[in-house]
């Protein structure tokens, strides 16, 4: 091989390996928490409302992305971390993340939080009216999902609550099952995860579900991108979500 031709397959090389690297950097990678029925594994299959209206956003917005499950800790060590062209969905809005991220339009309402009762300790709960005093009562155990948000309403009711707290950095579902096994008195959980759960859980079913005065509204979920990500493409994001979920504001 001449010099000529050895010079032509270095730069053919390094335009090709340029190229392949430009794309790795520009797929934007989604990342996404398992929580049924939003999002989950179903026999290695991905579905979930939420997962699937992601997609359809990102495949709107005509962005090259790459979808990718891990924990909410995970994601939100990642964020910390300035991990780049980084997006996530499914948050709520809370003043800690706005320094990590940037929000999105809104992407999902929720309805209120219900309370998911453990057996042993139901007639104890229905005693109380409102949710203030469900947690005043330093006889229970309240079980709490960590490395999330409950929205800035209930963070601040944890944070002074008068129950005992069990804090697990586990799925929803998990939390769940612990309160039916009587090792928390109650748990917080969103009514869209109960109404799926009660149906696929045959260990819940000698738990009870209630709702309390002063439960907090519905919070409004986003898509969450690390702050790299550019204007055009969250733009881009927005109109295709504005296309596709119809916003309660």
């Amino acid at each position: 091989m001449n010099l000529y031709h050895l010079a032509c397959v270095v730069c053919t090389a390094s335009i090709f390996l340029t190229s392949q690297n430009t794309l790795a950097q520009e797929t934007m990678t989604v990342a996404w928490r398992i929580k049924p029925p939003h999002q989950y594994l179903e026999n290695g299959v991905e579905k979930g409302i939420l997962l699937e209206r992601a997609k359809q956003v990102l495949s709107t917005a005509q962005i090259a992305h790459r979808f990718v499950e891990e924990p909410a800790k995970r994601i939100w060590s990642n964020f910390s971390g300035g991990t780049k062209n980084y997006c996530s969905f499914g948050w709520y809005r809370i003043a800690e993340r706005e320094a990590l991220v940037q929000f999105s339009e809104i992407f999902h309402t929720d309805p209120p939080h219900t309370l998911l009762v453990s057996p042993a300790a139901a007639k104890q709960v229905a005693a109380h009216r409102t949710l203030k005093s469900l947690m005043s009562d330093p006889n229970l155990t309240l079980g709490v999902v960590d490395a999330v948000s409950y929205g800035p309403e209930l963070d601040a009711m944890f944070a002074t609550t008068k129950n005992k707290v069990v804090r697990s950095t586990t799925l929803p579902m998990i939390m769940a099952r612990m309160v039916a096994a009587n090792r928390a008195s109650y748990m917080l959980i969103d009514r869209e995860d109960w109404e799926y759960l009660k149906e696929k859980e045959e260990s819940l079913s000698q738990t009870t579900q209630m709702d309390l005065q002063g439960m907090p509204s519905g919070l409004n979920r986003y898509i969450v991108c690390s702050k790299d990500v550019t204007v055009e493409h969250m733009r881009k994001i927005n109109t295709a979500l504005l296309k596709i979920y119809t916003l309660k504001k």
